[in-house]
């Protein structure tokens, strides 16, 4: 997708989504004058993530009997994401991950996400299972607690040279790494986030030496995902991470909102296409920088902002 058909299918939601999307509209209304004032991406508000949590953010009329929620801690509340159609999610992810990482059959998917398998609403959980699925391998599956059994596993997977993606939370990634580490050349870790008061807090590069150190693997790899969006970015090592097509990035002044940018420094907004019955127009509270690639590191969160399961390290 080119930048001008982005462009193109953005404002095309933007209008979709301000006649449709009430909540969405009541936030227009207070911060533009009116739709047709709207001619740029940089332009479309942009509404402030913690409405998932006390607002019902919905484009459309439809039965509310599907949404993720954020796992959140026992000191803040929880985004509900309502979603119309699961199929939406599922499309976006398998092909975000065809796209980075091929055909998900030639891969055995691991899932170690303890603290999240507990939960029935996980768009994470919901994910990595599929992935399971449809990969087919005879070890592939999550593992709660189970460490021995896992190094075990991965040991055979490692002595068949099979492919392997690991997939974890990080404060289970740090507790396999320390009691069972092993030199892996034919698995990618890649971590999730989320230390959720269960390890001292540390930063994702310290994260990172931990894990390339314990397991002799050159580069741990990184999901960027929100429970407020049906898209996923992938950072392959270098800290950097890189969106699918009908996902972008930007980056908003902190001291004026209003103000935003296609590159540079600053809060994180993102537009996500596959959004549509929900709003495809988030600003977080994630402080980072934007590349003129369109690629985007994470710094970590804005002061005074709810600490959040997933995202609970500061780069």
């Amino acid at each position: 997708m080119s930048a001008q058909n982005f462009q193109e299918r953005a404002l095309e939601l933007f209008n979709w989504q301000y006649l449709n999307n009430p909540v969405y509209k009541q936030w227009c209304d207070l911060t533009i004058s009116g739709p047709s004032s709207i001619q740029a991406i940089t332009q479309i508000p942009a509404l402030p993530v913690g409405f998932f949590k006390t607002h019902t953010v919905v484009s459309t009329d439809f039965p509310l009997d599907s949404f993720f929620e954020s796992s959140g801690t026992t000191q803040t509340s929880n985004s509900r994401h309502w979603v119309k159609d699961l199929e939406l999610y599922r499309l976006s992810f398998n092909k975000a991950f065809a796209m980075y990482y091929g055909d998900v059959k030639d891969w055995c998917i691991i899932g170690l996400l303890p603290a999240y398998l507990e939960r029935q609403d996980s768009s994470l959980v919901l994910m990595v299972d599929e992935l399971i699925k449809q990969s087919g391998h005879q070890y592939s599956g999550f593992y709660l607690y189970e460490h021995e059994k896992l190094a075990a596993t991965l040991a055979l997977l490692e002595a068949a040279k099979q492919p392997t993606l690991l997939i974890g939370v990080t404060f289970a990634l740090l507790d396999f790494a320390e009691n069972w580490p092993q030199p892996l050349h034919y698995t990618t870790i890649m971590e999730t986030g989320g230390m959720k008061g269960r390890r001292k807090e540390i930063t994702r590069a310290e994260v990172h030496e931990v894990l390339t150190t314990q397991f002799k693997v050159p580069t741990i790899h990184s999901e960027y995902g929100m429970t407020e969006l049906l898209s996923q970015a992938y950072s392959k090592g270098d800290g950097r991470y890189h969106c699918p097509p009908w996902m972008k990035v930007l980056v908003r002044d902190e001291e004026d909102p209003m103000q935003v940018k296609t590159s540079g420094k600053g809060v994180l907004n993102i537009i996500d296409l596959a959004n549509a019955y929900s709003c495809g127009f988030i600003a977080t509270d994630d402080m980072g920088i934007v590349y003129d690639d369109g690629s985007f590191e994470v710094f970590g969160r804005l002061d005074n902002s709810d600490i959040r399961g997933c995202s609970l390290m500061v780069v």
